[in-house]
């Protein structure tokens, strides 16, 4: 069964498509424009009544909200692929833990820089710039607990790449590429070894280029 996977072009779908690589489970992507505003055409709303991506649909079985969308993969499939759920119930606590850390203090910051910063003139408003400055300033500081973090192990949740690692990819990928802020990443040296790793995964590789 192939997975169809709509709004392939968006970070939070690219959340999605790199869980389902690292998995081995084979998905057709479906484009969904939210610029040109086909995310309220009334058939996708059928799918996704907020107007949202992703959504994927699994045969008969539709599912949105990305993270809902990777748990579920990660534990239907659990051995298949990368286990990206950790092997004890309490590693999977700590994968649950920073996956919640990266939904509730990393993403709205990144979230706001990538909108007012990439995205604002193709969404017809003007970057509200004293927003960014905050939101850098807010950003930073949780890049600073995660670099007291990743100086005690590999990755996130322990020495074993997970959901909580891979969340963050897509995001981060505008941080360091077209928002010309790699800086906040290299100036910190186990966010910067951590990032280098969990971008040379070829799943990222692979998704990174749709």
């Amino acid at each position: 069964m192939v997975v169809k996977v709509y709004g392939p072009h968006y970070a939070s779908t690219k959340r999605v498509l790199v869980c389902l690589a690292e998995k081995g489970i084979e998905f057709e992507t479906l484009p969904v424009d939210l610029i040109k505003g086909e995310n309220r055409n009334p058939e996708f709303l059928e799918l996704q009544p907020f107007g949202s991506v992703p959504v994927i649909q699994d045969g008969d079985y539709t599912l949105y909200e990305s993270r809902a969308i990777i748990r579920y993969y990660a534990e239907k499939h659990k051995s298949q692929g990368t286990d990206l759920l950790g092997e004890s119930i309490e590693e999977r606590g700590r994968v649950e833990q920073w996956l919640e850390v990266e939904a509730q203090n990393y993403h709205p910051q990144i979230y706001n820089l990538t909108l007012h910063i990439l995205f604002a003139s193709a969404l017809g408003f003007a970057p509200d710039e004293k927003l960014i400055k905050e939101s850098e300033e807010k950003l930073a500081k949780v890049l600073d607990i995660y670099e007291e973090r990743l100086s005690r192990s590999r990755y996130l949740a322990g020495d074993f790449f997970s959901l909580a690692d891979l969340s963050h990819l897509p995001f981060t990928q505008y941080l360091v590429g077209p928002m010309k802020k790699e800086f906040m990443i290299r100036s910190r040296k186990h966010v910067s070894a951590w990032w280098d790793d969990i971008s040379s995964r070829p799943s990222w590789k692979k998704v990174s280029l749709l």
